[in-house]
């Protein structure tokens, strides 16, 4: 039979203490709540866009996949939900590769607010030689909007236009060798954009979001017209 084995280290340890357990529960608790989520930048989106840009370039993703992340991208409110947009791609691993596509802001410099154009039983218009920030913001309520970007100096990689059109339309023209995107809705109204993809991976993009409830909108390539250098707005 076995011998004998000193089974003092074995001996009850005595009564939990539950309260001492439930009041570390909740200062673990309290240590969380008081870490805030850390908000998203516009350039962290248009970062994480980038990402998703590059993987529909090489394949990764389908089209419907890559319009999907995108509209979750700009619809994101913190770093945490951005970053399962790009967690399964290869490139998400790597901050130097991401970092290579950041717009082409000089070192420091703030990003320009958004630039609103608002057309109410009237009409709007930005076009001919001016400089386009990475956000757009159109709105149309019985009147139209008209954003040409086909002689634009482009100061970010990626501009995103959202588009509001109640009774009313947004016109939008952008260069033919660029990337054309869109995630918008039309109700009772038509949201008609020519989406396509650039050949040149470095670029830039639009992106149109929105919605048009009974009116339109429609975003197209005119041809002929070309973004000749991207950093040339620096």
């Amino acid at each position: 039979m076995y011998g004998y084995r000193d089974l003092s280290r074995f001996a009850y340890p005595g009564p939990v203490d539950e309260s001492a357990l439930e009041k570390r529960q909740v200062s673990l608790t309290k240590t969380a709540e008081a870490e805030p989520a850390l908000r998203a930048s516009d350039a962290d989106r248009d970062r994480i866009a980038d990402i998703l840009r590059e993987a529909l370039a090489e394949g990764r993703l389908t089209a419907d996949e890559h319009a999907d992340r995108v509209d979750a991208v700009y619809r994101a409110r913190t770093v945490a939900e951005l970053e399962p947009l790009v967690r399964d791609l290869p490139v998400a691993a790597r901050p130097d590769a991401a970092d290579a596509y950041a717009p082409p802001r000089p070192p420091g410099a703030a990003a320009r607010p958004a630039e609103n154009l608002v057309a109410v039983f009237g009409g709007a218009t930005r076009k001919g030689r001016w400089r386009a920030g990475g956000r757009l913001n159109a709105f149309a309520l019985f009147g139209g909007v008209e954003i040409d970007l086909t002689e634009a100096l482009f100061e970010e990689r990626q501009i995103v236009i959202s588009t509001w059109a109640l009774f009313g339309g947004v016109d939008i023209k952008v260069p033919e060798n660029i990337s054309l995107r869109s995630t918008g809705t039309g109700v009772f109204g038509g949201f008609d954009v020519d989406s396509y993809e650039s050949a040149d991976p470095e670029a830039p993009s639009v992106l149109i979001t929105g919605c048009a409830v009974f009116g339109g909108v429609a975003a197209k390539a005119k041809r002929g017209k070309r973004v000749k250098d991207l950093r040339a707005a620096r």
